[in-house]
């Protein structure tokens, strides 16, 4: 019997296979995480995430004028806080010269057309290292949510286009929202951790920040793993509340949720491919076990493939070179 239908004539060659290939990944797809600290000429390399590093400013500038010159077009900033610094309030977050104020502005003045997003959460400021304000051992959400309004405020006023709440506190995009929009903000835009999972995958960029929960962990506000509805409920709300862009996090071990959400929305979803992700591919190649680069691309072909329209990643430099 003659088969008509033989699916491998559209695999006979690298030239074949791109004219049918159905996922494609372009620089414009990413969002490059940086780690900012205070001092000069500093870049200190984090010992769990090997090859990335936190800058300093001047060293900040530098590196975002390297991401605009690859493609690169929007960075997403965090920052480590001095000890001396942190308090149970966030109260540094507030400060109008404090360490990401400055960031935003070096970011800016280095290359204007660069799309600032700030992490907004209190975990870098709280002396305590959670994501909101504690009290008896709780993690308060409506006292946090309103300082995560100002911080938001005061990332706007210093430049960033968008704020990035991680934070996972009820209603905290309706308190920005109002806010951003009280103070004439309107065009300044949310992109909200509105799935962000209480994963065991975030270990070395607490590493990388010195943000680690100082007692307990993150499971009454960052969500259960096991749950998938939950997470269509809370994007929907963060949708309605006034999210423009709905991220999820970690990427690789939740590509169902970012299908679902996909499915669901209609507005751009994001996927934030996480530290531990990046950490054991590095381990892993380093130990001969992968190849890297192959590895790189695949998952991040695999994240754009079950939705993603932009993709918060570790290996987005590195990504746009083998490109």
């Amino acid at each position: 019997m003659i088969m008509l239908i033989r699916n491998r004539r559209l695999r006979t060659s690298e030239a074949v296979r791109s004219l049918v290939r159905e996922t494609a990944i372009t620089p414009n797809d990413f969002i490059v995480p940086l780690f900012v600290v205070e001092g000069k000429n500093v870049k200190e390399e984090i010992s769990s995430m090997p090859n990335y590093f936190r800058y300093s400013l001047d060293l900040l500038e530098k590196e975002v004028k390297e991401l605009w010159s690859l493609g690169l077009k929007s960075v997403l900033l965090f920052v480590k806080v001095p000890d001396d610094l942190k308090d149970n309030k966030g109260t540094e977050a507030l400060n109008k010269d404090g360490l990401m104020q400055r960031a935003v502005k070096t970011v800016k003045n280095a290359v204007p057309e660069m799309v600032v997003m700030t992490d907004v959460a209190l975990d870098p400021y709280s002396s305590y290292g959670h994501d909101g304000i504690v009290e008896n051992g709780r993690i308060l959400n409506d006292p946090t949510k309103e300082v995560l309004a100002k911080m938001s405020l005061s990332h706007v006023q210093a430049g960033a286009e968008f704020v990035a709440p991680s934070d996972m506190m009820d209603g905290r995009i309706k308190t920005i929202r109002e806010l951003l929009e009280k103070e004439g903000f309107d065009t300044a835009g949310i992109m909200s951790y509105s799935a962000k999972y209480a994963s065991a995958f975030y270990g070395p960029f607490r590493d990388a920040l010195d943000s680690a929960p100082g007692f307990g962990d993150k499971k009454t506000y960052q969500m259960d793993p096991a749950n998938r509805d939950e997470a269509i409920k809370e994007t929907l709300l963060d949708i309605e509340e006034g999210a423009d862009i709905v991220m999820i996090k970690p990427g690789l071990c939740y590509l169902d949720i970012v299908r679902d959400i996909r499915n669901t929305v209609n507005v751009p979803v994001a996927v934030y491919q996480v530290s531990g992700e990046y950490a054991m591919i590095k381990a892993a190649s380093e130990k001969g076990w992968l190849d890297h680069d192959a590895v790189v691309l695949e998952q991040l072909t695999a994240i754009k493939r079950a939705g993603a329209q932009m993709i918060a990643s570790y290996f987005a430099k590195d990504a746009v070179k083998l490109l």
